[in-house]
């Protein structure tokens, strides 16, 4: 049986740490925090970790391939026995989503995010699971690649933090209740 693969995009280095572009990391860490592990072992060119969450073997990944070759780590994770696309999340940033708010979707595009749109190439497929965090400013943004890769401000920290609290319980349910139920009572 295959366990759930759950994967983080973001980018390596203390200087992405703390970024928006990083919410998919972020996320992760908090999975691992909460389950007391850690995602350290080095395999795919990405980070990985083993969780128990719901009762449910889960693994969680950290790709260090920089977010626009999030793909080629993703299809080699995917490769290895016991992993399977079905139970694939994929969680990123959302521009196109209002700071706090998440969307789960069980396929769909990549929506302009460089790193769905690797792993949808690497897979030839976009049937898997995403989990897609806001980070949509109320003004007007110039220029949207230095946005994603600025940290977020003080004013923005509360609301991250919450955000990530509601996306822990939104991959809590898909592990527990599958991904309809989660999405009736997340999005």
């Amino acid at each position: 049986m295959e366990n759930w693969l759950i994967v983080g995009l973001g980018n390596p280095g203390a200087s992405y740490e703390k970024t928006r572009h990083n919410l998919g990391f972020m996320l992760v860490d908090r999975l691992a925090r909460e389950a007391q592990t850690q995602v350290k072992r080095d395999e795919c060119r990405a980070l990985i970790g083993r969780a128990v969450i719901e009762n449910t073997t889960v693994e969680l990944a950290k790709p260090q391939t920089y977010m626009n070759l999030s793909g080629e780590s993703v299809s080699c994770l995917l490769s290895k026995p016991g992993r399977a696309v079905a139970k694939l999340i994929v969680i990123s940033d959302d521009l196109a989503l209002p700071l706090g708010t998440i969307r789960l979707r069980p396929k769909g595009s990549h929506g302009g995010q460089n790193g769905l749109r690797s792993i949808i190439d690497c897979l030839r497929t976009s049937d898997f699971i995403r989990l897609r965090i806001g980070i949509m400013p109320e003004h007007p943004i110039s220029n949207a690649s230095n946005f994603v890769l600025e940290n977020f401000a003080k004013g923005e920290l509360e609301t991250v933090d919450k955000v990530l609290e509601r996306s822990v319980d939104a991959i809590r349910s898909v592990a527990l209740e599958g991904v309809e139920k989660a999405m009736a009572k997340f999005n």
